[in-house]
């Protein structure tokens, strides 16, 4: 979609511009790396977008866009560090490039430029970064959840819905209620722009669950199946153990100490079919996707104003990345 390109060319010429000192050269060489090897620069464009909503400028809005961005970028170095992952968007990560200490330093220095970022924000400062600190709290709870989770043995859906929630979705919301906040929207129009962002945020992470066994790999930017490889138990694994049998339930449990990756994955990948998990996963994304929609509508947007929030919905569902 051609809006989506425009705002996200800005976002990149605006990431550009973020200062960063340039020694030590071993703290903000990573950094500068892995600001620029791109992203989907879906948080920021959220802001933006419901800015303009509510009838401000991209201009406007800005910074506080920038520190949605810089702050994902910062859980992002960690994350990868959590799940030992080589890549990130095609690239090596930068505990990978570089080494574990350098990527928790140069994670810290991106959550402190964040905060940088939101003060430079006009509007009401403190309803901004109360916000934003119950967010980040959030996250960190998401996060834990996600440690957690993994040697949970009875984990249900409901439980994965509430961790990625937290761990994801959340700061999708957050990316919208600034937008709300900064254009000075009723409670009303704070809410059901927040819950718009968490909805889409909890369609995309069962998407990206999907895309991580199913994607083109020549796409993706990601290994194709790692988190099958490390037995994650995403939302896929999760609708096959509500609906496999019991030599089913066997198979997946014998799968997970198979040390052939390629087998492991194909193999898993015929349970998963057999079971249709791609298609409950897909159907959840749809309802998410649609209570977004109906969020959205609750608005009180400003007059002739182009519901992009909507048609990003639409665009996200058919994503292939």
């Amino acid at each position: 979609m051609e809006f989506i390109q425009t705002y996200k060319a800005y976002i990149e010429r605006e990431i550009q511009d973020i200062e960063l000192p340039q020694t030590p050269t071993t703290l903000y060489d990573p950094l500068r790396y892995f600001m620029q090897i791109g992203g989907k620069r879906l948080r920021p464009m959220l802001t933006l977008l419901g800015a303009e909503l509510f009838g401000i400028k991209k201009e406007e809005a800005i910074n506080a866009a920038l520190a949605i961005e810089v702050f994902h970028n910062f859980s992002l170095i960690h994350d990868d560090i959590m799940d030992a992952a080589p890549l990130r968007r095609g690239f090596q990560t930068v505990h990978t490039k570089w080494d574990v200490n350098t990527a928790i330093i140069a994670g810290d220095v991106l959550l402190i430029k964040a905060y940088e970022l939101l003060q430079k924000q006009s509007g009401d400062l403190r309803s901004l970064l109360s916000v934003f600190n119950q967010t980040a709290k959030e996250i960190c709870e998401g996060q834990q959840l996600d440690v957690d989770y993994e040697l949970e043995e009875n984990l249900t859906i409901d439980d994965y819905i509430k961790m990625i929630r937290l761990k994801t979705s959340v700061l999708l919301g957050c990316a919208l209620e600034f937008s709300a906040i900064i254009a000075n929207a009723n409670e009303s129009d704070r809410k059901n722009m927040y819950e718009y962002g968490v909805n889409v945020g909890l369609a995309f992470q069962i998407q990206d669950d999907i895309l991580d066994l199913y994607a083109d790999p020549s796409k993706f930017g990601k290994q194709i199946g790692g988190d099958v490889i490390a037995n994650k138990k995403t939302i896929l694994y999760l609708f096959a153990l509500e609906n496999a049998s019991t030599d089913q339930l066997q198979q997946l449990e014998i799968l997970k100490d198979e040390k052939d990756p390629q087998q492991k994955i194909e193999q898993t990948i015929k349970i998963f079919n057999d079971l249709d998990v791609k298609q409950k996963s897909l159907n959840l994304v749809n309802y998410y996707l649609q209570l977004a929609k109906d969020n959205i509508q609750k608005v009180s947007k400003k007059e002739n104003t182009k519901n992009y929030l909507e048609e990003l919905a639409d665009y996200l569902l058919t994503r292939e990345v």
